[in-house]
């Protein structure tokens, strides 16, 4: 089976992508990406087969045919039980090219999709054999796009993170980002992106400044120039709400497993509907209650038992803060439940084993 897909950012996809490598003990899976990059080199060290297409613009067009030319190049040489484009871009590119080879094509769906944009009209030309989506929010705005094409929705795979941190080794990574053995660590993991709430997060903290021993975390790099920016009008907020001493902007991390482990309460209060949210999946994982607004994909993943649901409004966000971040039983209470939770909604075997059936059964169908 082969993944195809851009290799040039890293989020949800990417993650995606790294937990298929890791599970995949039986070598299945392969991986066709248009770019060199942090996602290539990880699917390597997951011992997964990485196939480069070449980098591709869209603005150049000999970019295109070159890199459609390799992936057919692949498919006839190597063979594969089906494609998977993941999301709009790979789809309009190389979904034309697995229907010309014959090769069963599966469109995973990871963003709602309003068929209003340039790309999602390129990709309607195409229309896959099954269309995957990441959760029901996104089943619902699939036939904007692919009216026809049949669905199911399967949710993301992630793969458990690390063991517990042990008490010297959380203390440490504590201390070095600020934090003391009696602050609660508020963290936000997440595409440097506004509607992922960052803003928000840091107005309900200027609500808190009169509530002692808490510190938050806010992981996540900028990959392009309009993320600069925002970024960059984040840190000046924080300054502006008087947050700064007890704010931290860490950047791009390899090693969010750990720095989730090391906090106490995951926010990620999104602005608008996220397709589904694999940044809370890790979160219920590492046992951290987990508090976002009610909007999109986290409605499914979110509950009352491992988390806290609220609207997007700041000073409801600053409530639910205030409450865990003095509430030591409730935050134990809502983490215990969080593994569980993560398990039953994206245990890496269960979705792969899904994922061959639902091969299987398009290629019984073309028989």
């Amino acid at each position: 089976m082969l993944h195809v897909s851009s290799g040039n950012l890293y989020g949800g996809i990417e993650v995606f992508l790294r937990t298929v490598a890791l599970a995949d003990t039986a070598r299945r899976h392969e991986f066709a990406l248009c770019f060199e990059g942090r996602i290539a080199s990880e699917l390597r060290a997951a011992g997964a087969r990485v196939h480069l297409l070449g980098a591709v613009k869209v603005s150049r067009p000999w970019s295109v045919w070159n890199a459609r030319r390799e992936l057919m190049r692949l498919l006839k040489h190597e063979g594969s039980a089906a494609v998977v484009c993941h999301a709009a871009w790979p789809q309009a590119l190389f979904g034309p090219v697995a229907r010309s080879a014959g090769v069963p094509l599966i469109f995973y769906q990871h963003d709602a999709l309003q068929g209003a944009h340039w790309l999602e009209r390129w990709a309607r030309v195409t229309e896959p054999d099954l269309a995957l989506s990441n959760s029901r929010y996104s089943a619902a705005t699939l036939p904007n796009v692919y009216p026809r094409a049949p669905h199911r929705v399967r949710y993301p795979p992630l793969a458990a993170t690390a063991e517990p941190l042990s008490v010297a080794a959380r203390a440490s990574l504590r201390a070095e980002l600020g934090a003391g053995d009696e602050d609660v660590v508020i963290v936000q993991a997440s595409r440097m992106q506004e509607w992922k709430g960052q803003r928000l997060l840091l107005e309900s903290l200027g609500h808190l400044r009169d509530v002692p021993r808490w510190r938050a975390w806010v992981i996540g790099g900028a990959q392009r120039p309009e993320e600069e920016a925002y970024l960059d009008s984040l840190r000046a907020r924080a300054e502006a709400l008087g947050l700064g001493a007890r704010v931290r902007f860490l950047g791009q991390r390899a090693d969010v497993p750990r720095l989730l482990r090391a906090a106490e309460v995951h926010c990620q209060p999104n602005t608008g509907p996220e397709p589904f949210g694999l940044a809370f999946v890790e979160a219920l994982q590492a046992g951290l209650p987990v508090v976002t607004t009610a909007l999109g994909g986290p409605l499914e993943i979110v509950d009352g038992s491992c988390g806290v649901l609220v609207p997007p409004d700041a000073e409801a966000l600053a409530g639910a803060l205030r409450r865990l971040i003095g509430d030591v039983a409730l935050r134990e209470t809502l983490g215990r439940a969080g593994p569980a939770r993560a398990q039953a909604l994206c245990e890496p075997a269960a979705f792969l084993s899904a994922l061959e059936g639902d091969v299987a059964s398009l290629r019984g169908a073309s028989r």
